[in-house]
């Protein structure tokens, strides 16, 4: 098998930290180190350091825009960063975001004749409705969206509830689903690291300790866990509850805990960059709760699962895709009367906690090795279905756009290493006539000498 050159394109990368940004990491690693040559193509950051990375890592301009999104926004159209990209020798080329990335990358495909996979990671409705003002707007951007995804050679999506959400935006054509994976090993950390990370909290024994992990926003499903604890404690129930993780709503989630009474059962941690401190938190907990519909893939459940920690999920949504009740998670209604009725009737038999966290590592835990490999293969039969032209040339608007804006990077590049050559040939001969006027200045010297 012929080893693939592959350009990955996303909007998010390290020092950005969110989940699209782990899965193109995570990508780019194992392509590298298992398979063939994978280059990362993201906006640029003044505080990254991509020297420890295994693959090069192209970054284009960027503004910053954190205060008002959260993240620099990219400028794709440099002239320089496309002639870079052009000379890549890449056989694919794999966007996963439906912005900016996707602009750049059909963009160079009019350059470079490969094919342009998209994968679909995040609810975009629910980010759209966030931040655009009114109807029509909303319905306009969706609508830009899903032209912009339709415009790619082949659609990934990474669960089924992901794909239904894509159809909400307007997109009609096919995808496959593609599993995103796990960065942990199955099994659990040292328990002297476990000590270790949960040293200082409120965790005595016999009460059971309940875990989150993630963005710490209201849209986590956050409010059925406090309000359902809540009830748990009326009860007289005892037990623990960590929060792990940063996010605009955590002063919000705080007060509102302190608010039910919860603060000295409620404990929150801020976001964990080291993986095995994260995996000591999962070793330790005896329940994982999360009950976000927001979510496309929930790979907070699988990495629970790959410490056999089972999770407490609302059913239908993609994070319990694939989960069976009571043998590989625990499946409620989206509020918290059921979470709290859930919670009650686990408690009565605690043991069966543990039994599920083994069917949880057992049937759901997916590692990125076993994603990465199961894409890669694919990569293969999009090459040849795009050679064969089997995918449909793109003939609206849009597209023309994009191919004028190659054409103008081409005659940028070129006009560019037209005005390099010539101010090279100007110094070429003006170090000539240096040297001529140079040597016949010493010709005169020696004469009298």
């Amino acid at each position: 098998m012929n080893k693939l050159k592959v350009c990955l394109i996303n909007d998010s990368f390290p020092p950005a930290i969110d989940g699209v940004a782990n899965a193109v990491t995570n990508y780019a690693d194992i392509i590298t180190r298992q398979h063939g040559e994978a280059t990362v193509v993201t906006p640029y950051y003044p505080d990254a350091d991509d020297s420890a990375f295994p693959f090069p890592v192209v970054r284009y301009p960027s503004v910053d825009m954190t205060k008002l999104v959260g993240y620099r926004a990219g400028m794709p159209f440099s002239s320089q960063v496309f002639q870079q990209l052009e000379t890549g020798g890449f056989d694919i080329i794999h966007s996963h975001c439906p912005i900016t990335s996707t602009v750049l990358a059909r963009a160079l495909r009019e350059r470079i004749r490969v094919p342009v996979v998209f994968t679909y990671h995040t609810k975009f409705d629910i980010d759209i409705a966030n931040a655009v003002r009114g109807k029509l707007l909303r319905e306009g951007a969706a609508r830009i969206l899903a032209e912009n995804i339709s415009a790619c050679d082949e659609v990934w999506v990474v669960s089924r509830g992901a794909g239904e959400n894509l159809r909400k935006l307007g997109y009609k054509g096919d995808y496959i689903v593609m599993p995103n994976g796990v960065d942990f090993p199955r099994g659990r950390v040292d328990d002297a690291l476990v000590e270790q990370v949960t040293a200082g909290y409120d965790l005595p024994q016999g009460a059971p300790v309940f875990l989150f992990v993630g963005r710490m926003m209201w849209y986590k499903g956050i409010r059925i866990i406090l309000d359902a604890l809540k009830k748990l404690a009326d009860d007289g129930t005892d037990f623990r509850m960590v929060f792990v993780g940063a996010g605009n709503d955590k002063d919000e989630i705080e007060v509102y805990t302190q608010s039910l009474g919860l603060d000295g059962r409620v404990l929150f941690s801020p976001a964990i960059r080291d993986r095995n401190r994260i995996r000591a938190w999962y070793c330790r907990a005896d329940l994982f709760l999360f009950p976000s519909t927001f979510d496309t893939n929930g790979l907070v459940v699988r990495e629970a699962a790959a410490c056999g920690l089972g999770s407490v999920l609302v059913a239908g949504s993609c994070a319990a895709e694939d989960v069976t009740d009571g043998e590989s998670g625990f499946l409620i209604e989206e509020n918290a009367d059921s979470m709290a009725a859930k919670l009650r009737q686990i408690l009565k038999t605690p043991e069966v906690m543990g039994r599920v966290g083994e069917g949880a590592q057992r049937e759901i835990y997916v590692s990125w090795e076993e994603a990465v490999s199961r894409a890669y293969e694919r990569y293969f039969t999009v090459i040849n279905n795009f050679r064969r032209g089997m995918y449909p040339e793109r003939d609206k608007f849009s597209d023309e756009f994009f191919r004028g804006m190659a054409n103008l990077m081409d005659i940028s590049s070129r006009s560019r290493q037209l005005q390099q050559q010539v101010v090279q040939q100007i110094q070429d001969q003006m170090n000539a006539d240096a040297m001529s006027s140079y040597d016949s200045f010493m010709g005169r010297m020696d004469r009298f000498l």
